[in-house]
């Protein structure tokens, strides 16, 4: 009994840990200690289920082999590829519930409501594992998930799935047990169904979905062994996902269902690549330079390009460099830049730069008729005027950032190629726009170097 309570006491600890770094990380200046403070949460969770262990011998197996993974797959990963790590996360996360919940189905006579909590476990979590790979391929890139395999009839098919689930989960709570492993490979089908239709410019909410998806999948799976902070931690995760995809659709001027449901098709869109970009100007960085030596005030508006070409440090050193001449630095942040929430600001960081220089979508917007320079550097679709003019494009009605208000414009980029939406953008081509070709971190260097020169 006694020790029945302390690892209860323990678990409401490591809860209030779990809130408290939930709470820290949503500022950046404390963000870091909001993460520690998270893992200590973690790793008291842990201590306590190691200590009501009769053997220790699997369970710290697996732990060395998770953390050996965990390290190789942090180790490895390139900071622009974060998004598919944590799109990776997400199904290990709700595929780690799969296998829980299954075990403790096995193992244990279960009553009505922890055999409900187990087939939804089911449901939710393969769902997010497949689901997540899918996200994982479209952010990679792979040729596999470059474009959505055609679906005849795809949300009949879905929906005909989600009923025979509802049917399969009645039936395992009526004793027939055996059902948990179709249960489990109907779900794995339907995560793969359902992300598959979704463009790669929505993948910021996927993301946060599925991060949702995992944590219920985890308050589930904690009905099922009674645990109570996963109960806690799962729901924390699966809130604090949905508010987070929700932002992302208001940055987007989108509902969670179009995300979901809706095909944006760039086919729609009236204006060619051709014909939009007949007078684009290209130059070079010694006229960059030039231009930049008399601003007064210079926007940085970043995208998914700076962080293949990992350019955000040559980024600060361009700003640091105008700011000793005298100019006003700020970065334009948009909500959905980049392939997860919250990506250029991670980038940033990761660099250095001074978070009160990050200005988000609505504040900087008023002002940018008043700044001098606007540098888009590997940004596409959200500073595309085609959301403000085309009601027919993939992105139309999306709250854009308003770059071509600058009174000039210059624009770091590889070459015309689409953004994840796949329709052109008039701004490369505005009067006010200049067009440097070039590898973004290379390309920003250049420029460093030319204005030294002057």
């Amino acid at each position: 009994m006694e020790s029945y309570a302390i690892s209860r006491i323990g678990y409401v600890a490591a809860s209030a840990l779990f809130i408290f770094g939930l709470k820290m990380m949503a500022h950046p200046r404390t963000a870091v200690r909001g993460n520690l403070v998270g893992a200590a949460g973690m790793a008291l969770s842990m201590a306590i289920v190691l200590w009501g262990l009769p053997s220790y011998l699997w369970v710290v197996a697996g732990l060395l082999v998770g953390a050996g993974v965990g390290v190789w797959l942090a180790l490895r990963t390139r900071i622009e590829a974060m998004p598919q790590l944590v799109a990776l996360l997400n199904g290990f996360g709700g595929l780690a519930s799969v296998f829980v919940a299954g075990g403790a189905l096995v193992g244990a006579r279960m009553g009505t409501e922890e055999l409900f909590a187990t087939a939804a476990s089911a449901i939710i979590g393969a769902v997010t594992f497949t689901g997540s790979c899918v996200a994982y391929g479209k952010l990679q890139e792979l040729q596999l998930f470059k474009k959505p395999f055609h679906v005849p009839h795809r949300h009949l098919i879905n929906a005909a799935l989600i009923v025979v689930l509802l049917l399969m989960t009645w039936l395992l709570i009526a004793e027939h047990k055996w059902l948990y492993v179709p249960i489990v490979l109907f779900a794995l089908g339907l995560g793969v169904l359902l992300v598959n239709p979704i463009g790669g410019a929505d993948m910021p909410v996927v993301i946060a979905l599925l991060n949702s998806y995992s944590g219920i999948a985890a308050a589930a799976t904690g009905f099922v062994i009674n645990n109570y902070v996963l109960i806690i931690s799962g729901s924390l995760v699966g809130a604090s996902g949905i508010i987070l995809s929700q932002i992302m659709c208001k940055a987007m001027n989108r509902s969670l269902t179009n995300v979901l449901f809706a095909v944006m098709d760039a086919s729609k869109s009236q204006i060619s690549a051709d014909s939009t970009y007949a007078a684009v100007r290209s130059t070079t960085a010694d006229d960059i330079a030039m231009i930049l030596e008399s601003a007064q005030r210079v926007v940085f508006i970043p995208g998914y390009g700076m962080a293949v070409a990992q350019a955000q440090r040559a980024v600060r050193d361009l700003g640091k460099l105008l700011e000793g001449r005298g100019a006003t630095v700020e970065y334009a942040i948009h909500p959905v830049a980049g392939r997860m929430p919250g990506h250029m600001n991670v980038l940033l960081a990761e660099a250095d730069v001074e978070y009160d220089k990050l200005k988000e979508m609505d504040q900087i917007n008023p002002t940018m008729d008043s700044a001098d320079v606007a540098i888009v550097i590997g940004a596409n679709d959200v500073v595309n005027p085609l959301a403000r003019t085309d009601p027919s494009c993939p992105i139309a009605g999306m709250p854009i950032i308003d770059a071509d208000k600058a009174r000039t414009v210059i624009v770091i980029k590889r070459s015309l190629s689409p953004g994840f939406a796949g329709i052109p953008n008039p701004l490369f081509a505005r009067e006010n726009t200049l067009m440097y070709f070039a590898d973004g971190q290379k390309a920003v260097l250049d420029i460093v170097n030319a204005l030294k020169q002057l």
